[in-house]
């Protein structure tokens, strides 16, 4: 994991470049200094020397050198956190099969051998693996490095939507027993209608007069979600997570120490409430996901399909109604209202 840099004003850096007196400097993993170009450059400037030194320290014969060189770049670290962590994990098996594979050796036939065998075991996690390389093969072709993307005219495999409604009873026998944490971050999911990215990024000063104000890490669409008793009730909640002696927090939901919650650190509190719910209630199914308290939300919402977008922040319809689960209530023969 990089290394947090002490200058904010660095952030944007490529990792291991620091400033140094008279020029921008790359330290390697195994010591030294790397001069890549005149501390008076730009930003883009400094990203194209860095990724011109990485390219010449790759083995560009093969889809691992290649690989690395995506993940080495721009594009790659203007990625969101998670993505991030995605691909990487989603490389570990790619680059098992085409590792030591020149890029322009892989043809759409060895992909869809691939899929085939993935399938069997997942055909999400194949579908997934998939992207990932049509993404490392389409950065790599834009910048001359393959001739073409051997991914392109490779079906996946159809996945089964989601239609997993999470009914009221459900929903209360779990918070009944979860931790204050996953109280209030199941609370501002249904509520809000909300990602888990964003509620685990909420921060204290999105929260003004109106209601809270959020910009959809996936659709970067920016809503405000008007106070109600329940939302406010969920907040002071938050506000009374515990924290150290002496320290404080800039998000809604933290940990004791301050900081944010990770999506791996969160999903472990998540799935041991859901283990201490089935446990005290073994009548009932916990199946469902966190993602699904945002479908639940969408769901319970009144109103027409159209305005549900409103509300969620979908870019268009479909994607709401693939949100909207809650099964319809029609009337039988001779039972319609006239």
């Amino acid at each position: 994991m990089p290394r947090v840099r002490a200058n904010k004003e660095d952030l944007w850096m490529p990792p291991r470049t620091y400033r140094g007196r008279s020029a921008f400097e790359f330290k390697p993993r195994n010591g030294g200094t790397i001069r890549l170009c005149d501390i008076t450059s730009t930003q883009s400037q400094v990203w194209a020397a860095y990724e011109a030194l990485i390219n010449d320290r790759r083995d560009e014969d093969a889809f691992a050198g290649l690989t690395e060189r995506f993940f080495s770049s721009a594009d790659f670290f203007e990625l969101s956190v998670e993505t991030q962590k995605d691909y990487r994990k989603y490389s570990i098996k790619v680059l098992s099969v085409f590792g030591q594979l020149p890029p322009d050796k892989i043809r759409p036939e060895h992909i869809r051998k691939y899929m085939d065998k993935r399938g069997l075991k997942s055909r999400t996690q194949a579908n997934r693996e998939k992207a990932f390389i049509s993404r490392v093969f389409r950065w790599g072709y834009e910048r001359g490095m393959v001739k073409g993307n051997p991914t392109k005219g490779v079906k996946q495999f159809k996945e089964v939507a989601r239609d997993r409604y999470i009914t009221n009873a459900e929903y209360a026998a779990l918070y009944s027993v979860s931790p204050a944490i996953v109280q209030v971050a199941m609370e501002l999911a249904y509520l809000c209608c909300a990602r888990q990215a964003d509620v685990l990024e909420m921060k204290k000063g999105q929260l003004i007069e109106e209601g809270i104000l959020i910009k959809q890490s996936k659709t970067s669409v920016a809503q405000i979600k008007a106070w109600s008793p329940r939302l406010e009730a969920a907040i002071k909640a938050g506000a009374g997570l515990p924290l150290k002696k002496g320290m404080s927090s800039l998000y809604v939901i933290h940990q004791p120490s301050g900081s944010k919650y990770t999506r791996d650190g969160f999903n472990s509190r998540w799935l041991k409430a859901k283990q201490d719910a089935k446990a005290a209630f073994p009548d009932v199914d916990f199946d469902f996901t966190f993602h699904d308290l945002k479908a639940k939300g969408i769901s319970d919402l009144s109103g027409t399909l159209y305005e549900k977008q409103a509300i969620s922040g979908h870019k268009n319809v479909e994607q709401t109604a693939r949100y909207d689960r809650k099964i319809a209530v029609v009337p039988v023969v001779g039972g319609q209202k006239i």
